[in-house]
């Protein structure tokens, strides 16, 4: 078969793909941009468990077991690809730029290695492999296109995340985040709001701002009360009911941005703000630049403004020469702070990282005993501070994912407006939401990570129906799909006036 031949099959016939998202929010965005690039470029989403044409993995490199992780799952789709002629596999994110060629060194069958930078340069690299006949590995050292101006393929027809900045520019010994993503990189106010404008146009009524320090977004141009002002401007928004930012840094959470917090009616109720350690010398070890008592203080302020504000954070456990004295005081930080939920780590060296060759590495036995003691500290918190919740009345942005047991118990997921996950049930001869409407119902069961309402009587229930819930039937109706789980979303350029359909 010739090369036109090949393009006029593929024309006739378009290519599947499927994308493996590992790590943070912002691969999950970035995983949404791969989407929409493929869609754009004639691949469409692979149908339930059919073997599709192309699987792309969007990966982290956070966690010591990033990499092992990668490899087992590239090995069982080695034997699938032996007998699927065809197919390919492609390997991005961040454990792409950090291992570069050693991906295909060890698994020689992966057909594209792409980086952070260059995200946009997949399906070229897709094609050219293919005509080939041999692997491509193509990884930039800068940005190459900022990837909010690549199509989106979003998995969500009433939420959207907005990327306001990329990069790092902290040295936190632990992390090898800045050296894969580059130093941090700003874009400007009108962009971002244009953006969400077009969200909302398409019938999203809620945004997450993302970035890697979301609140030192302005340090490009120089403005230390950007990202108060970009929040104050979002919320200006017609039809934008709820506004997220994740993950500010302590060190530079400034009044300012509290007070956009407070006086901004759609900004919810909801902070991640990552601690990693109640120690003050495990925190300047950790080239942290704030201590504990000014995160507390932080936390004192913001619920002095919102005092319903549910407030979540990342700890790290066992960082090299941490004492049983360091981890009392993470402890004590912990039960002072009262979060709504921790993500907790047991610390693993990366390599690259200056922590990873620091002495005092803590076994892992000790690692793993103090974890368990705050897990359950956290735990026990958690519990508490949901069962605060019972009989008041919340909210809730309806969700399409009815969660693990809901065919089980019939009943169906929202999130409410500190984010916290509730499950609902509708009275009987009461009206069913779509993803994307609002219902308000009593809280009258508590768990420490979720939330039950069964409202007993219709006049407990309160159905409002949203442009969102209209976008979701229209996808449902573009889509062909007929069950509360059928995929949704349109593909958009990432330049808002630019916006198309596609399916």
């Amino acid at each position: 078969m010739n090369i036109l031949t090949e393009a006029v099959a593929d024309i006739a016939t378009p290519r599947s793909y499927e994308i493996r998202t590992f790590g943070c929010q912002m691969n999950v965005h970035d995983s949404e941009r791969i989407s929409g690039l493929l869609e754009i470029n004639g691949y469409i989403p692979a149908d339930g468990d059919a073997t599709p044409d192309l699987v792309v993995f969007n990966t982290c490199a956070v966690r010591e077991n990033a990499a092992n992780r990668l490899y087992g799952h590239l090995g069982n789709l080695k034997v699938i690809k032996d007998g699927y002629p065809g197919m390919q596999i492609a390997v991005g994110g961040c454990l792409a730029q950090k291992d570069q060629d050693t991906i295909v060194k060890r698994a020689p069958w992966v057909d594209v290695v792409f980086g952070t930078h260059n995200i946009g340069s997949l399906p070229v690299l897709l094609n050219r492999s293919r005509h080939n006949n041999e692997a491509q590995v193509e990884l930039l050292e800068a940005l190459e296109t900022f990837p909010s101006t690549l199509p989106t393929k979003r998995e969500s027809s009433y939420s959207g995340w907005v990327s306001i900045s990329v990069g790092c520019n902290n040295t936190c010994t632990f992390c090898i985040v800045p050296s894969l993503r580059g130093k941090e990189k700003d874009r400007r106010p009108g962009d971002i709001l244009a953006e969400v404008q077009a969200l909302v146009d398409d019938g999203a009524v809620e945004v997450t701002l993302l970035g890697q320090n979301v609140n030192t977004y302005g340090v490009e141009f120089r403005d230390r009360q950007a990202f108060s002002k970009l929040l104050r401007a979002t919320g200006e928004i017609d039809g934008l009911e709820r506004i997220r930012f994740t993950s500010p840094h302590p060190a530079s959470f400034t009044d300012d941005v509290l007070d956009a917090m407070a006086e901004t009616p759609n900004v919810m109720p909801q902070l991640h703000m990552p601690l990693q350690s109640g120690s003050d010398t495990i925190l300047k070890a950790m080239r942290r630049s704030y201590r504990s008592k000014r995160f507390l203080g932080i936390l004192e302020k913001v619920r002095e403004r919102i005092p319903h504000a549910a407030v979540t954070t990342d700890i790290i456990v066992g960082f090299p020469g941490e004492t049983e004295a360091d981890f009392q005081q993470t402890l004590d930080v912990v039960e002072a702070s009262r979060f709504a939920m921790a993500y907790t780590f047991q610390y693993s060296p990366r390599e690259g990282t200056p922590a990873a060759e620091m002495e005092d590495q803590i076994p892992k036995e000790v690692v793993q005993e103090r974890f368990e003691r705050l897990v359950a500290l956290q735990d026990r918190i958690a519990a508490e501070e949901s069962a605060k919740l019972v009989g008041t009345s919340q909210e809730l942005l309806v969700t399409n994912n009815a969660g693990s047991r809901g065919e089980q118990t019939g009943r169906l997921t929202g999130r409410a407006p500190d984010n916290r996950l509730v499950h609902f049930s509708i009275p009987q001869g009461a009206q069913t939401p779509r993803p994307g409407d609002f219902v308000t119902v009593p809280i009258t069961e508590a768990h420490p990570y979720h939330l039950i309402a069964d409202p007993t009587e219709p006049t407990h229930y309160h159905l409002r129906r949203s442009r969102a819930g209209d976008a979701w039937d229209r996808a449902q109706a573009d889509s062909c799909g007929t069950g509360s789980n059928a995929p949704a979303g349109n593909v958009n350029l990432g330049l808002p006036s630019l916006r198309i359909g596609a399916r």
